[in-house]
């Protein structure tokens, strides 16, 4: 699902009147009907019940004037305020005006205090506020009166439904410099905004509802808009059903290369998480003082005993078994529990080098990456990065505030400079594409930030590599069902004692819910 900016939304909206010929007023009223069915989950039973509409002088305020007009048909007692010289309507926001007027619906003029006190009382018997006062076109900060009614309504704790995006709240980032509703749902349409998917502009959009307002199909899958919403339907349609005549060989063998004395852990659950998502064979090749221990966790896993250093890391010496090992192998994975040591750069540059296997970039070999990231450059398999924003940071030299103040537009650039797959990871990660193409995923919650949550990330991307998905694919199916497995984990586990083994244990019932729906 796409993730328009305010000008390719406006420009949708155009287009569907310019080439499309659906007047503006048809989009209106369907826009008003969408928030009406919202209200009426809200508050099933509309009859008698006191609904305040705040409609600003826009368009957004023509939204308004439909659903007060369709609320006053079904019985509720609305009280409608303007924010503004109702002479100076945009048309099809002043005809919807004009016919909630010939109602005899109740319309108050609100403006420099005036009338500013029966909005007060209004608030105080109402069950529910229609937020209508600003578009998507919104930014900078309220102006002081506006701010004022803002304040009331967020003071008086009813519940808000908003139309489009919250009053107050900036589209195109979620920035809210000043007053902002403070909405307990967020009826936006067509396709959803950036501003109600990222912080703080999602605090404020409460829960969200996407509403189909009738637009041609044709001008929402618009290829020049770049970013997308990673969804649970997108994700079905990389899952297939698996052919009966298989054997192991069919779906894969990943050589997940890392590990060191204190850090076996890590490793393990990369190659735990790999199994779990379905690959065949999984070989993890780690220092011969480890492969024991990787061996003691988990029976299905084979190791790769490689010659270690003084501190019982991965030797450059391993090069060349690693080599050949890669040969037999479908994809690689590097990183998880390596360690941070000099010779972890002449390990990677090498494989990526001498391999023609994808591979995935983790953890410490990411470290690895920061005097020479040109080594990814040029293979003949892509290569996916997943680095936290520190990790990120160490990369790109930019600071972690930079990134995370436009983590879509950092991640999107550098995937593009270098050509690789980058998985920016953490609160609602993004998956960057070489061609410009970026993905937010919304699946995922706090209990995991916990130590290896990213091995078993790891796990899974490569997992679903070995088992001839194709790689930006695995990368976006693995970053949902990593989250999906966590937010699963969480029901039972809470936030505070999910740890990253949880997700390897829950993965198999997400993976099984998008394999019944195949079978159904």
């Amino acid at each position: 699902m796409r993730i328009p900016t305010v000008a390719q939304m406006q420009n949708i909206d155009k287009n569907a009147s310019r080439e499309y010929d659906i007047p503006g007023i048809i989009l209106m009223e369907n826009a008003g009907l969408k928030v009406v069915e919202v209200i009426k989950e809200i508050l099933p039973a509309l009859s008698n019940k006191r609904i305040v509409v705040l409609a600003g002088k826009g368009n957004n305020g023509g939204d308004g004037f439909v659903i007060a007009r369709h609320l006053h048909n079904h019985g509720a007692k609305v009280v409608t305020f303007l924010l503004g010289d109702p002479e100076s309507l945009p048309k099809d926001a002043k005809r919807n005006y004009t016919i909630l007027n010939k109602i005899k619906a109740q319309i108050w003029l609100l403006s420099n205090e005036h009338n500013l006190d029966k909005l007060q009382l209004a608030l105080l018997k109402a069950d529910l506020v229609v937020d209508a006062i600003y578009g998507i076109g919104f930014k900078g900060a309220v102006r002081e009166f506006e701010a004022k009614v803002i304040k009331a309504v967020n003071k008086s704790k009813i519940p808000v439904v908003a139309v489009d995006v919250p009053s107050g709240v900036e589209t195109d980032s979620g920035s809210v410099i000043g007053e902002a509703i403070k909405a307990t749902q967020t009826v936006t349409f067509a396709l959803p905004k950036l501003g109600l998917l990222v912080e703080p502009g999602s605090e404020y959009a409460g829960r969200l509802t996407i509403a189909d307002i009738s637009i041609p199909t044709d001008l929402l899958v618009d290829e020049n808009i770049k970013t997308n919403l990673l969804t649970e339907k997108l994700v079905q349609t990389f899952i297939k059903t698996r052919p009966r005549e298989v054997y192991k060989g069919s779906f894969g063998h990943l050589l997940a290369i890392g590990g060191s004395m204190g850090m076996s852990g890590a490793i393990t659950m990369t190659a735990q998480a790999a199994l779990k998502i379905g690959a065949g064979v999984i070989t993890a090749a780690v220092p011969e003082a480890v492969a024991g221990i990787v061996a003691g966790h988990s029976p299905e896993i084979m190791t790769l005993p490689l010659p270690q250093t003084s501190d019982a890391q991965i030797s450059t010496a391993a090069v060349p078994q690693l080599i050949n090992f890669l040969s037999k192998a479908t994809v690689c994975t590097i990183g998880p529990g390596m360690g941070r040591y000099p010779e972890a750069y002449d390990i990677v540059s090498l494989i990526l080098k001498e391999s023609d296997l994808p591979v995935v970039i983790d953890a410490d070999a990411l470290n690895a990456l920061k005097d020479d990231i040109s080594m990814v450059t040029n293979r003949s398999a892509p290569v996916v990065l997943t680095p936290h924003p520190g990790e990120f940071s160490t990369l790109t030299g930019l600071s972690t505030t930079r990134i995370q103040s436009d983590r879509i537009g950092t991640a999107r650039e550098f995937a593009q400079k270098w050509g690789v797959i980058l998985v920016l990871k953490g609160n609602k990660t993004i998956i960057a594409l070489p061609s410009g193409e970026a993905f937010m995923n919304l699946t995922g919650n706090p209990g995991m930030a916990t130590a290896g949550s990213g091995d078993v990330l790891t796990g899974i991307i490569g997992g679903l590599i070995a088992q001839n998905l194709e790689v930006s694919s695995a990368a976006l199916v693995g970053v949902y069902v990593h989250g999906a497995a966590g937010d699963l984990g969480v029901l039972s586990q809470g936030q505070r004692g999910l740890v990253a083994g949880d997700l390897i244990k829950y993965l198999p019932q997400v993976i099984k819910v998008f394999e019944t729906e195949l079978l159904e």
